[in-house]
């Protein structure tokens, strides 16, 4: 099942800088293969369910190795059984209509 998701990954007990820990999230979509692009609070992801999931897990994963004690990750999810769409095409959706 293809996914998109927002996500927004908080670590906890890390001090007042994050980009650290974003950063490495950032580098776990780009492993996985994943579309995504980072905004200014967070990240757009596409790509397969299981795929998606496991990425989400590997970056919980990785910053808490990075010692982080709590990581809460915030998370809106949209499936379609329509038809297929991309990120990309719910933003030209709009853009077509300004």
């Amino acid at each position: 099942m293809h996914v998109l998701m927002d996500i927004m990954v908080s670590p906890g007990g890390v001090g007042l800088s994050v980009s650290p820990y974003v950063a490495e999230c950032e580098k776990i979509f780009t492993a996985a293969g994943l579309k995504h692009k980072l905004h200014a609070f967070g990240t757009n992801v596409e790509g397969e369910w299981d795929d998606v999931m496991a990425a989400v897990k590997a970056c919980h994963e990785k910053l808490q190795a990075m010692g982080a004690v709590r990581v809460t990750s915030h998370i809106k999810m949209s499936t379609r059984t329509d038809r297929a769409q991309s990120l990309q095409d719910k933003v030209s959706s709009v853009e077509q209509k300004l």
